[in-house]
C-alpha cells in the first residue's frame, strides 16, 4: 500500500524551478516536460518535492539554491539540468529517486534538524533575497511578510532573526517606519537573476536598487549556445529569428497574465510559445489570435492592469525606453501580443548585440527609477510588463 501511494504521489510531484540567467530554453523545456507528466510548479520550498536547477549557478545563486534545498521538507529530490536535452533524463532520475525510501531515510538522518536563518550581509549579498515565498497571484495576493526574504542589514533583531522596520523620514518630513524587502532572484514569473531591493513606507516603494546575481560571471557564450542553439524543443528548435522572438514574447505575456490572475489567457500564451518552439506555425498563429481576442475582450484583465506604471512620451525619452513601453501595463500587454503576431508573420526582430539574440531594449538598470512611488502590490506586474532584457550584464547596483 505504501508503494502504491508513493507512486500516485510521484505522478503529481511539485517542482520548484530555479532558472540560471540565460537558461531560458532549459526552463521552457522543463515546463513542457512537467506538463506532459502532470507535474506542477511549486511556488515555495515548503510545497516542493523536486528542486530543479536550470543551468550551472554562480557562487551567489549556488548559496541561495542551498538555502532553498535546506528549507524543503522530505522526501525531496534535486535535479541539476545543464541543457534542454538533459531535461527528460533528469526528471526520470528524479521520479525514480522520489520512490527510493532508503535514500530518503538517509537524507532525513543527515540533514540539519532546523534550517539555518542567515543574516543578510551589509554589501547586499544573497542573504536577503526573496526565495519565492510570495504568492504568484494578482495585486492582492502578495505576501509582503515572508521573514526569510527580507533584507535586515543593521536592523534591530527580534528572536529567531525576524527583521524589524527602521525609522525614516517620509516626503512630508514625518518619521515613519521603513521596511527593506528584496524581490528575487527566485520568484515565480520574475526575470531570472534580477534582485530588486525595495524600501517601503507602508505599502509604497520609496527607494529601490537593482542588481543581477553573479553579474561578474560571463554567461554570454553559454547564453547564445543554450537559447539560440537548442531552443526549447531540442536540436530541431528554431534558431534566433522571428519565430524565436515571438516565442520569447509569448512567454513574457504568459508571466504578466499569470500574475494578473488570468490563468486561461496565460495558458493560451504558453501554448503559442510551445507551438512556435516546435515549429508549428499554424498552431502558433491560431493560439496568438485567440490570445489577442481574449486579452482585448476581458474587462477584468483590463481593470487589473489599467493604471499600472503608466509611461508617457517624456518618460520614454527620460529613461531611454523603446516606443512599445508607452502606456500602462495593459497597453504593454497588447503590444507584446501584437509584436508576437507580427513576428509570426515574418517580421524580423530587433537585434541588440549582433549575436542573433532578440533583446527587448529595456535595461534592468532603469527598473528602480520606474518602480519608486508604486504600491508594492503593483511592482511585480510593472516589472513583468516591461519586457526586460533577458540576459545578465556586468553592472553595479543602481540606486534611486
Amino acid at each position: 500500500m505504501t508503494e502504491i501511494l508513493a507512486r500516485l504521489a510521484v505522478r503529481a510531484a511539485r517542482v520548484l524551478v530555479v532558472e540560471v540567467p540565460g537558461r531560458w530554453a532549459t526552463r521552457v523545456e522543463l515546463e513542457q516536460q512537467m506538463l506532459r507528466r502532470g507535474w506542477r510548479p511549486a511556488w515555495t520550498p515548503a510545497d516542493a518535492d523536486v528542486l530543479a536547477v536550470c543551468g550551472a549557478p554562480g557562487p551567489e545563486l549556488t548559496e541561495l539554491v542551498e538555502r532553498l534545498w535546506e528549507q524543503m521538507p522530505g522526501p525531496r529530490v534535486r535535479a541539476d539540468i545543464a541543457s534542454p536535452g538533459a531535461v527528460r533524463s533528469a526528471l526520470d532520475a528524479a521520479a525514480a529517486l522520489l520512490l527510493d525510501t532508503p535514500h530518503h531515510r538517509t537524507d532525513a538522518r543527515e540533514r540539519a534538524q532546523e534550517p539555518e536563518v542567515p543574516e543578510d550581509s551589509e554589501d547586499g549579498g544573497p542573504g536577503g533575497m526573496d526565495h519565492g515565498g510570495m504568492d504568484h497571484g494578482g495585486h492582492g495576493g502578495m505576501d509582503h511578510g515572508g521573514h526569510e526574504g527580507m533584507d535586515h542589514g543593521d536592523m534591530d533583531m527580534a528572536p529567531a532573526g525576524i527583521p524589524l522596520a527602521q525609522g525614516g523620514e517620509d516626503r512630508d518630513g514625518l518619521e515613519m517606519d521603513v521596511l527593506h524587502l528584496p524581490l528575487g532572484p527566485v520568484l515565480p514569473f520574475w526575470p531570472a537573476g534580477l534582485v530588486l531591493r525595495c524600501s517601503l513606507q507602508g505599502d509604497v516603494v520609496v527607494d529601490a536598487e537593482a542588481s543581477v546575481v553573479d553579474a561578474e560571471v560571463d554567461h554570454a557564450e553559454d547564453d547564445a549556445e543554450d537559447d539560440a542553439g537548442s531552443g526549447a524543443a531540442g536540436a530541431t528548435g528554431p534558431r534566433p529569428g522571428p519565430a524565436f522572438a515571438a516565442a520569447v514574447r509569448c512567454d513574457r505575456a504568459e508571466a504578466l497574465l499569470a500574475l494578473a490572475g488570468a490563468e486561461d489567457a496565460a495558458a493560451r500564451a504558453r501554448r503559442a510559445r510551445d507551438a512556435l518552439l516546435r515549429g508549428d506555425e499554424d498552431a502558433a498563429r491560431d493560439a496568438v489570435e485567440r490570445l489577442d481576442r481574449t486579452v482585448r475582450r476581458s474587462w477584468l484583465l483590463r481593470s487589473s492592469l489599467r493604471g499600472v506604471l503608466p509611461l508617457d512620451r517624456s518618460d520614454l525619452e527620460g529613461h531611454g525606453l523603446p516606443p512599445h513601453c508607452r502606456g500602462d501595463a495593459h497597453d504593454r500587454l497588447l503590444s507584446l501580443v501584437e509584436r508576437a503576431r507580427e513576428a509570426i508573420g515574418g517580421a524580423e526582430p530587433a537585434l541588440a548585440d549582433g549575436r542573433g539574440v532578440p533583446w527587448a531594449g529595456v535595461p534592468w538598470t532603469v527598473v528602480p527609477q520606474l518602480v519608486t512611488g508604486l504600491e508594492l502590490a503593483s511592482v511585480r506586474l510593472a516589472v513583468a510588463s516591461l519586457d526586460l532584457d533577458p540576459f545578465p550584464v556586468r553592472q553595479e547596483p543602481e540606486h534611486v
